[in-house]
C-alpha cells in the first residue's frame, strides 16, 4: 500500500502543481481582459486602433486552461460542486465507499469517453494545423489538445482518490475516522 500511496502523492503534487499554475494565469487573464479593455475604449478615445484579436483569444485561451486543466486540482481539493443531500450525512467510511463507486463508474468512464470523442477532433485540427479564422488569431490545435490532457489529468487524480479511499478504508497509517476530507486530506508523511 505505502508504492500506492506513493504514488497518489506524486499524482496530488502534480494535479497540485498545474492547479497553482492555473492561480497565476486567472491572474494573468485578468489583466489581459482589462488590457482588452482598457485598448478598446482608449482607441476609440483617440480615434486608432489599440487593440488586437491575439489578445481577446489569449483572454479565451487563458480561460480554457483554467477550466480544462484546473479541474484535477479541483477534484484533489474535493471542490467540485456536489449535490450532497445523502452524503453529508453519511459517516467517513460510507463516503469513502460513494466516492471510490462514483470515480469508478462515473468519472473514469466519463473521462474515457471523453478521451474517445476529443482524439479524432484534436487529429483534425492537428493535419491541418488549424488556425483562428480571426485575422492575427491563434494557432487552435494546441489548445484543443489540452482537452486530452485534461482528461487524462482527471483519470489520473481519480486513480489518485481511489487509492487514498482505499487505504483510508483499509486504516493504513494517516487515514483515521476523524478526518472529515479524509480522501482530499495531504498525503505528506504517508
Amino acid at each position: 500500500m505505502n508504492i500506492l500511496l506513493g504514488v497518489a502523492r506524486a499524482i496530488d503534487g502534480f494535479s497540485t502543481l498545474v492547479g497553482r499554475l492555473m492561480w497565476w494565469l486567472t491572474i494573468a487573464m485578468v489583466l489581459i481582459g482589462a488590457y482588452n479593455v482598457i485598448t478598446r475604449y482608449l482607441g476609440q478615445y483617440l480615434g486608432v486602433q489599440l487593440s488586437a484579436n491575439v489578445y481577446l483569444e489569449l483572454q479565451t485561451y487563458a480561460f480554457d486552461l483554467i477550466f480544462l486543466l484546473g479541474a484535477a486540482y479541483l477534484l484533489r481539493v474535493d471542490g467540485h460542486v456536489r449535490v450532497d443531500i445523502v452524503y453529508s450525512r453519511l459517516g467517513p467510511r460510507a463516503r469513502a465507499w460513494i466516492d471510490i463507486f462514483g470515480t469508478l463508474f462515473f468519472l473514469v468512464p466519463f473521462c474515457i469517453f471523453g478521451l474517445y470523442f476529443c482524439l479524432g477532433y484534436v487529429e483534425r485540427s492537428w493535419a491541418v494545423m488549424e488556425q483562428s479564422p480571426n485575422p492575427g488569431g491563434l494557432a487552435r490545435y494546441p489548445i484543443k489538445t489540452v482537452m486530452l490532457v485534461a482528461f487524462a489529468m482527471l483519470i489520473l487524480q481519480g486513480v489518485s482518490e481511489i487509492i487514498k479511499n482505499i487505504a483510508y478504508l483499509a486504516r493504513e497509517p494517516g487515514f483515521s475516522d476523524n478526518d472529515a476530507h479524509r480522501a482530499t486530506q495531504e498525503t505528506e508523511g504517508l
